[in-house]
């Protein structure tokens, strides 16, 4: 009987466990569809970031109700449940730079959990624009490498103020300044090629190299500030693998170090 004791209080164990993991996973997904119902509409046909957003909601069976009420929210129809969207700067350890976007319907929750998790890791939340001179917006948009030859969609993009268009793991990435995201969103949507994603991403103007254990160090703190619940997109001045680390929806993190 013993046996069967503990079997049920690990199996019970393991259960809880996936549903915390089910239930943050679903209140990003509905953060999600949120904020592309509220951007774009309730269109899944018409919002790109809406359909991938359902996509992955039916890929984690998150409950139809609760991608309904993601929508009304969305569309305004569920009153008192208003989310706001903003923004923290600070500092991990060792000099690095962070800003954090977040959308939350209790600001105080959440700036008690990001400056906790900030102190607990030796770093520190700071005031507005103490590191968001750091960053610039970009936009970026990604796009598969079978809607167009390279030199096509970089003649189009370039013409409609692309700054650039790179060929990586089978996609292309076209960066714009942020001032003309909006046109070339739309130069390329004209000419009928598929985009897979599009988003403004903030990118450092300057960033800092780590030893490698402490670049760890600071790289779980990040992945750890990512996993709050109301936090949406990382953003910051660390460099790893040649690249800057951030982490968010349509975000090209760094490689591991």
């Amino acid at each position: 009987m013993a046996g069967h004791t503990r079997k049920w209080a690990k199996v019970k164990r393991k259960k809880q466990k996936d549903d915390r993991r089910k239930s943050k996973i679903w209140a990003k997904l509905s953060q999600e569809i949120e904020a592309a119902v509220r951007e774009s509409g309730a269109d899944p046909t018409a919002n790109v970031a809406l359909s991938q957003a359902l996509e992955r909601a039916r890929e984690e069976d998150m409950a139809k109700d609760t991608i309904e009420r993601a929508i009304k929210r969305g569309l305004g129809e569920l009153e008192g449940e208003g989310r706001k969207k903003v923004t923290y700067e600070g500092y991990a350890p060792h000099g690095v730079a962070v800003f954090v976007e977040a959308e939350t319907d209790n600001i105080n929750r959440t700036v008690k959990d990001l400056r906790n998790l900030l102190t607990d890791h030796g770093g520190n939340l700071g005031k507005d624009g103490s590191v968001a001179y750091l960053f610039e917006q970009k936009g970026r948009l990604v796009l598969p490498t079978d809607t167009a030859d390279e030199m096509t969609l970089f003649e189009l993009a370039v013409e409609a103020g692309a700054e650039d268009v790179e060929k990586t793991d089978g996609t292309y990435v076209v960066t714009t300044p942020r001032e003309v995201f909006s046109d070339v969103e739309a130069a390329l949507d004209a000419a009928g090629l598929q985009v897979d994603a599009a988003s403004l991403l903030r990118t450092p103007t300057t960033t800092v190299s780590l030893a490698p254990g402490v670049q760890a160090e600071v790289t779980s703190l990040i992945e750890k500030i990512h996993g709050l619940k109301d936090v949406e997109a990382v953003y910051t001045t660390l460099q790893v693998g040649g690249v800057p680390l951030m982490h968010g929806p349509d975000a090209a993190p760094a490689p591991a170090p």
